[in-house]
C-alpha cells in the first residue's frame, strides 16, 4: 500500500512529516531524508497497531 506523504519545515528548522490518510501518523527529524525514514517506520508502527486492534486500515 502507498500513502502520500506531506513533508514541511517548522519554525524550528525541523522536518515534519505527515501522512493525513492515516490521523495522528506525524513524525520528524532534522533533515527530508531523516523525516521520511522516520515516517515510514511511524507509518509500520500505526499499521501494526491498526491489525493488533482488529481496526481497518483504510
Amino acid at each position: 500500500m502507498k500513502y502520500r506523504i506531506i513533508i514541511e519545515k517548522d519554525e524550528d528548522g525541523c522536518f515534519v512529516a505527515e501522512c493525513a490518510s492515516l490521523p495522528g501518523c506525524v513524525s520528524e527529524g532534522k533533515t527530508r531524508s531523516e523525516a521520511l525514514r522516520n515516517i515510514r517506520d511511524a507509518i509500520l508502527g500505526y499499521l501494526e497497531s491498526l491489525r493488533k486492534h482488529n481496526e481497518p486500515s483504510s
